[in-house]
């Protein structure tokens, strides 16, 4: 059991079925994960939610025990589009009209797409450690290309990337989660997290998902995210924005100011973490946003 106290179900969502947990009671809370992980990267902080929250905890599809559909030729079975609707699907299983929702990292990605296509859907919105799809690109350097190459890596057609990570996934796993932390190890994850992580690359299946998710980042994403900056579009529920210091989006510039392009009502923070700040600066995350989601009460 990788989040104490939680029950788990499998939940048809429509289009896939979704591996969830579920804690407490209140007000419902949506966490989504990001890459490389899945639901045992919210093992530190959520139960602190579910103090206080009816907290609800998927695997996105692809991810961990989640239903993992192979990609298609325009990459929009993995788009965060698509995963989104994931989530709304999801909600109506449940019966639940609103929750706030609070994503890291690819999580954050179909967060804010959730948000922008059934805003009605989403009260308050948090985010952890990523500028969206179209400002990543757009800010796209040498520096930010060396300590990120996964978004190219990831996105080349396949089966490439997944015959070299294939060829000792572990091994690539545990190095990309070390060297994305501010100290270069894997201290903060717990073991039964780094088994599922292991796990998880140890499957084609998922494996073949997890690259298609980067490669639905390079096209689908990245077009969708264009074209509703062309038109204006703005998330319209308030916004709260987590970074680390030693994560991706502070090597973008001022992810901060990008984010006040897409939000009105906009609450930013940073602390000392590398990108896997629930592992590592666990109470950071909880001090952020409990105090952002109790608010809307």
């Amino acid at each position: 059991m990788a989040l104490s106290g939680f029950d788990h179900q499998m939940v048809d969502t429509g289009a896939v079925r979704l591996s969830v947990h579920r804690g407490g009671a209140g007000v419902p809370l949506i966490l989504l994960h990001g890459y490389p992980q899945n639901h045992h990267c919210w093992a530190k902080v959520a139960p602190h939610f579910a103090e206080r929250f009816d907290v609800i905890v998927p695997d996105l599809r692809g991810y961990g025990e989640s239903d993992a559909p192979p990609d298609d030729s325009d990459h929009t079975v993995y788009a965060k589009r698509t995963m989104a609707q994931d989530i709304v699907g999801l909600m109506d299983a449940l019966n639940l009209e609103q929750a706030h929702v609070l994503g890291h990292d690819r999580g954050g990605r179909v967060a804010y797409r959730m948000a922008l296509d059934h805003p009605s859907r989403v009260s308050r919105l948090g985010i952890v450690e990523i500028a969206t799809t179209a400002d990543y690109w757009a800010n796209w350097h040498a520096s930010l290309a060396m300590k990120a190459y996964h978004w190219t890596f990831l996105a080349q057609p396949s089966p490439l990337p997944e015959r070299m990570i294939g060829a000792d996934p572990t091994g690539y796993i545990d190095w990309t989660l070390a060297s994305w932390t501010g100290h270069g190890t894997l201290s903060d994850f717990p073991e039964p997290s780094l088994i599922s992580y292991r796990a998880q690359a140890e499957d084609p299946t998922r494996l073949h998902a997890m690259c298609a998710d980067y490669r639905a980042g390079a096209s689908t994403d990245w077009r969708i995210d264009e074209e509703d900056q062309a038109a204006g579009r703005k998330l319209p529920m308030p916004i709260c924005f987590l970074a680390a210091e030693d994560g991706f989006p502070m090597r973008t510039g001022d992810p901060a100011e990008m984010w006040r392009a897409w939000a009105d009502d906009l609450t930013t923070a940073t602390c000392q973490s590398g990108h896997f700040i629930m592992e590592e600066n666990p109470d950071a995350v909880v001090k952020t946003f409990l105090p952002f989601f109790l608010a809307a009460r």
